[in-house]
């Protein structure tokens, strides 16, 4: 089964001199609802369409089905989409174990949020928390970036 296993966390320290990789996306959703969502993504110079279900139990983990598709489309596609995008640096940073840290930096309307994803294998994974890593906003639904397009991080109080 076509499966995401993810934790998330706020960064609160210094983590940039760890960046291998740093790309900027842009992204819209078809549909936003929690029970699927179907967003539209560029990164760099390639388009992704893709489809979440909603999260188990535990927050961690969710159907995903992912597919590349040209990045011309992809921008037709953005069109399409409900109001509010979300725009972003994503930051690569190795993590022990062959796994990864996928740090957002938010721009816009959500200046001033960073959040750190690490994809894991299965959802008992250990994994070491880097002194940068802050509190866990795993299954926190205002994390979402499809909800940080409805409700964006500036309008938090």
């Amino acid at each position: 089964m076509l499966q995401e296993i993810e934790r998330k966390f706020l960064v609160e320290g210094d983590y940039k001199s760890l960046v291998i990789k740093s790309l900027r996306i842009t992204q819209g959703y078809l549909s936003s609802v929690p029970e699927r969502t179907v967003r539209v993504r560029i990164k760099d110079d390639s388009g992704y369409l893709t489809i979440k279900g909603p999260m188990n139990k535990t927050g961690i983990s969710r159907f995903e089905w992912e597919m590349e598709i040209p990045v011309e489309e992809a921008k037709v596609l953005m069109e399409l989409c409900e109001p509010g995008v979300i725009d972003k640096t994503r930051h690569i940073i190795p993590a022990s174990g062959g796994l990864f840290f996928e740090v957002d930096e938010f721009h816009d309307e959500n200046k001033g949020l960073i959040v750190a994803e690490i994809e894991l294998p299965n959802e008992n994974r250990l994994f070491e928390k880097p002194l940068w890593l802050g509190r866990e906003v795993t299954g926190d639904k205002r994390y979402y970036n499809s909800m940080l397009k409805k409700h964006p991080f500036k309008t938090w109080t």
